[in-house]
């Protein structure tokens, strides 16, 4: 573990610069995906990438430049090569950089049990060997994988203002699908809708529910396939937390990053509905709505202790009794604005600059049990695993599909029904909210795969959230 520190340590001592300041942020990413389908397993993909950022803070602007020769003369070659970026764009600058102070922390943060040996490429293979085999035999499963995907991540910063951070993570994503046709219509299962995903070590993989799974997966299939479709119409709606954490990443967590509502994405990945005179005073959701942005669950994908600028991470809330309080911004948006934000400011590799991004994001639990929910719930749907999504560039209005659905009449659970949607608009949609689950009900899942930026950057999120009910939501089945 940091093997590299050292040496790196070295030679950024002994760069030389005339900036008023400037940093390296180390990345070694190494990952590993394994698969197996219909009992074939097909050959492990195996990467490393590595490389640092040099970025520095000359003539007001700041600039940078990255480099994957990371002996002392690349690293200088790189640090020349932001000097004289900064020089060039000094006259033309677009901001006024504020005067913001440097970070200099120093400290170590570690995944959960980083020290346990992870299960061998042999051990990993016949455990995924083993589940794929329990699928039952049924003309009409089609298709099924199973597959493992582990990612681990070193990272080191160091600044001129005597900054020292080191993060070492590793990343578990299991992976199960299954798919049944019936010669006119398909239907697919995934365990967790796919968004299963933590920080930690072997445990995870039975832990997240991998193990044993396989048969029930399955077996819901096709119980998809005999099911009727959705009806249409104005409904209660329960969400269970591996759809709630796409509600809650697309229309609270993209809607609320700060450099978005300053304008900055709006030729690619959109803008926002949300203004800056919103924070404080907009009434987002109902007054059961808490969200926070929450840095400090060991096992959720994106808690760190410090974000890559350097920004001390905590705990803070983003909306609180339902009220908007502060946006998803970094150090430099936040001094942009104004607004208060969160130690969000975050790369996906050594070759991309930190920007704005989702991290941890979070709906804090309410009162109710499952079984609560559904029985205070007299004519809804329950609705589980994304499969299917849409939101417009502000991202306001939206359409969401789901794999599995399940009537709800007078309080009780009724049949299954297949190709279960359901749109509306943000805030009306969040000031809906009628009811949280409790911390039983709660799962802290979250995806590897968050798309931003220019050049785009995809990135590991973390949502942990209870199931949520509701009211008079408009949904509707495939044939609408």
């Amino acid at each position: 573990m940091f093997e590299s520190f050292a040496t790196l340590q070295q030679h950024f001592a002994a760069l030389r610069c005339d900036a008023e300041h400037w940093s390296l942020r180390y990345v070694r990413e190494d990952h590993q995906q394994l698969v197996v389908r219909k009992q074939v397993a097909e050959p492990p993909r195996l990467s490393r990438d590595q490389g640092a950022m040099l970025s520095v803070r000359l003539a007001g602007v700041e600039a940078y430049a990255a480099t994957s020769d990371l002996s002392r003369r690349g690293l200088q070659a790189a640090l020349d090569r932001a000097c004289e970026l900064a020089r060039r764009i000094a006259p033309r600058a677009l901001l006024e950089l504020p005067e913001l102070a440097p970070s200099s922390a120093r400290g170590d943060y570690l995944s959960p049990n980083l020290e346990q040996v992870f299960p061998t490429l042999a051990e990993c293979y016949q455990l995924l060997a083993a589940e794929s085999a329990a699928v039952p035999r049924d003309p009409r499963l089609v298709s099924w994988r199973v597959g493992l995907e582990l990612t681990w991540v070193e990272q080191l910063y160091l600044n001129t203002s005597g900054a020292q951070l080191r993060q070492a993570q590793r990343f578990v994503y299991p992976h199960l699908g299954v798919t049944a046709y019936d010669g006119q219509d398909s239907q697919t299962r995934h365990l967790g809708g796919a968004h299963l995903g933590q920080q930690g070590g072997a445990e995870l993989i039975e832990r997240l529910g991998l193990v044993g799974a396989a048969p029930r997966v399955a077996e819901q299939a096709l119980q998809l396939l005999l099911a009727p479709n959705t009806p249409s119409g104005a409904r209660e709606l329960l969400l269970m937390p591996d759809q709630m954490i796409l509600q809650l990443h697309e229309s609270i967590g993209h809607p609320l990053e700060l450099d978005r509502i300053l304008g900055d994405e709006r030729n690619f990945a959109g803008t926002s509905f949300v203004q800056p005179s919103d924070f404080g005073r907009l009434q987002y959701g109902s007054p059961l709505l808490n969200v926070t942005f929450d840095p400090s669950i060991p096992e959720e994908l994106a808690s760190y202790g410090h974000d890559d600028d350097g920004s001390p991470a905590r705990k803070q809330y983003l909306i609180r009794d339902g009220v908007l309080l502060r946006p998803l911004g970094g150090a430099l948006s936040q001094a942009r604005s104004g607004l208060p934000g969160v130690a969000n400011s975050r790369a996906c590799s050594w070759n991309r600059p930190p920007i704005d991004r989702m991290a941890n994001l979070n709906i804090e639990p309410g009162q109710h049990s499952l079984a609560q929910l559904i029985a205070g719930i007299e004519h809804g749907i329950l609705m589980a695993s994304n499969r299917s999504w849409s939101i417009d560039d502000a991202r306001n209005k939206f359409q969401f599909g789901c794999e599995w659905g399940q009537l709800i009449e007078h309080g009780e659970l009724r049949g299954v029904v297949k190709n279960p949607n359901y749109r509306g608009t943000s805030s009306r949609f969040w000031r809906s909210l009628k009811a949280v689950g409790d911390a039983g009900t709660r799962e802290v899942l979250g995806t590897p795969h968050c798309g931003k930026g220019e050049p785009n950057q995809v990135i590991r999120v973390g949502h942990a959230t209870p199931a949520c009910v509701f009211a008079a939501v408009d949904v509707f089945g495939g044939d609408a």
